[in-house]
């Protein structure tokens, strides 16, 4: 069971000039914008990384939207979001243990941040239905690579069900409806 008090979604890079070229597009930026919905239901918190905002771009319009009070967009210039002090202050801060991610590249950004977050420690899961890179096969061969490091794979239904554990909390029609 994973217990929401110890839960954090990262939002990886789902920018306007990267969205266009990431292979199924429409699809990730839509399980992006539910596990995002979901996370803000259940009143979790959330980070959200920009590569190099100057170039391309601040997150895509309808994420940002969903995001509400939680886009505070981290800018990067490493792939890896671990490698951003100011990235690590926040998760430090944010004091949770269990890292979620989505966003894009999978073979990239997404990669490099869940194999160095669990290199210093955290538990990361890839939620694989929201993440995207510009071709299936660099995407089918970074989830393998994660998890064959132990790295656990995921999916939207599956994160916000195990979030919730159960029918009769208040949250439960608000993120059923959401994952419909």
């Amino acid at each position: 069971m994973t217990e929401r008090s110890d839960s954090i979604l990262v939002v990886i890079d789902v920018q306007e000039r990267m969205m266009p070229v990431i292979d199924r597009s429409t699809s990730v930026t839509d399980e992006v914008l539910r596990v995002v919905s979901g996370f803000r239901a259940l009143d979790l918190p959330i980070l959200v990384t920009e590569q190099y905002s100057k170039g391309l771009g601040h997150t895509v319009p309808a994420v940002r939207d969903a995001l509400g009070e939680w886009y505070r967009p981290i800018d990067k210039t490493s792939f890896s979001a671990a490698g951003e002090m100011h990235f690590m202050q926040q998760l430090e801060t944010a004091a949770r243990n269990r890292v979620f991610l989505c966003g894009v590249e999978t073979h990239v950004c997404v990669y490099q941040t869940a194999r160095d977050l669990v290199l210093m420690g955290w538990d990361v899961e890839i939620v694989t239905d929201a993440v995207g890179s510009r071709s299936e096969f660099n995407r089918h061969i970074a989830l393998e690579r994660l998890s064959r490091r132990g790295i656990e794979l995921t999916t939207t239904e599956m994160v916000l069900f195990d979030l919730m554990n159960r029918a009769d909390i208040p949250e439960f029609k608000t993120v059923s409806a959401i994952v419909k």
